[in-house]
Parts: structure tokens; sequence; C-alpha cells
């Protein structure tokens, strides 16, 4: 028999460097659990083309060349979390970055009566990371991102119904994603120790094909609400 995990939590965190594949795994567990996926850059870009007022102020800064602040991200997200289809759960992907913004979250989920169940942390070695971040491509369609091991035919997406053309980032080179990487170990991996202090950090080896990672997150899943 099927057990309904949604009965059992409310929230998943993901963590893990760029190229660990949060953005895929959170994908598939959204499908797999059937509750909200929240990447936190889809988030910016609704707000900022749907002219909310705090997309608005979110472009306003990144006009000018500054780092958004967490009140205002932190904004987006209890906006995001408060709608009605956030209600059975959420995951949330590239958010929080930072132990101050973790803090934040945790007031945000008090405040809704939600809460964090389990943060799975998605380890991959910084040579392979780096390996997969300059040998990706993305969809000009959907934004969906394929390494070299899952590319579709060359003549399109194929992700679902898109069909849109793939292209490389500019960005996607050894010296930009070395320095990204670099950022992520000062910033965000402290992350790892706050979820890990809160019992809620589950470790998993992201260095398996996509699928095997998969059951390995939905395993840490029912293990963080007592069915493993």
């Amino acid at each position: 028999m099927r057990v309904d995990l949604r009965a059992y939590w409310h929230g998943i965190i993901l963590i893990g460097a760029p190229g660990a594949g949060k953005g895929t795994q959170a994908v598939l567990l959204s499908k797999a659990l059937g509750v909200i996926h929240i990447s936190s850059g889809d988030l910016f870009r609704e707000n900022i083309s749907g002219g909310t007022p705090l997309g608005k102020l979110a472009k306003s800064y990144i006009d000018r060349g500054d780092l958004v602040p967490d009140d205002v991200t932190i904004g987006m997200v209890k906006d995001r979390l408060s709608q009605p289809d956030c209600a059975a759960g959420f995951i949330l992907d590239g958010f929080p970055r930072t132990v101050p913004q973790a803090d934040a979250l945790a007031e945000v989920l008090e405040s809704l009566n939600k809460r964090v169940t389990v943060a799975p942390y998605i380890r991959v070695r910084d040579t392979m990371l780096l390996e997969r971040l300059t040998h990706r491509w993305t969809c000009r369609g959907c934004g969906a991102v394929f390494g070299a091991m899952s590319l579709p035919p060359r003549d399109g997406c194929k992700q679902d119904v898109c069909d849109g053309e793939l292209y490389r980032r500019p960005d996607d080179n050894p010296e930009t994603q070395r320095k990204r990487i670099e950022v992520y170990l000062k910033n965000t991996a402290p992350l790892i120790d706050y979820y890990r202090s809160k019992g809620l950090l589950e470790e998993i080896s992201g260095e398996h094909t996509v699928e095997h990672v998969h059951r390995l997150m939905m395993d840490a899943i029912r293990k963080s609400v007592g069915l493993g």
C-alpha cells in the first residue's frame, strides 16, 4: 500500500552546491509527492515579470548592480508559502542560501504554522561539480538544464511538451563556475551544520544516476517521518 507522505511532513529544504542536481531532484520529488516546488530563481523572475511590489523593489537593486536584501527575498518566499497550493507541503530549491536567511525562514514558517521536516544535502565532489557545470546545456523555452549524460535529442529540449532550443550559457566556463563553487562553500555550506544541529539534515550522495539519487531522496524523506 502506498503511503501518502504529505500526511507526515510540511516542507523540504534542498541543500547542495551548484551542479549538485538540486533542481532536477526538486522536480522529481514534486511529482512523486504531489507538492509544490519553489525555486528561488523562478520566484524572482515571476515577481519581476509580474510587476509585484516586491518584484519592483528587487529589480531596483538588481538594476543598480546591488544584492537584493534578505528582507525582500524573505517577503517573496512568505507570499509564496502563504498561497493555497502550499498547504499540502513545499520543496524549497535555492533558498535559504545563508544561516541568517535560514533563521528568517524559520520565523516565517512559524508565523504560517508550517515547518521544515527534512533538509537533504546532496553531496558531490568539487571536481565532479566543475565537470558538470562546464558541460551542461540549457533550454531557451522552459529553462530545463541538461548534463552531458542526460542530453535530449539535439533538435530540441523534449522536456514534457517543450521543444525549445538548447544552448550553452556564457557563464558555463571553468573560471566562472569555480568561483560559484567557492562562493557556495563560503556562504551556503554552513547551512549543513545549521540543519544538522536541528536534526533535520540527511546526507545523500549525488554522484549516481538521476534515478538512483531520487530513490535515495525518497528513502531519506521516509526516514525523516519515521517510515524508513
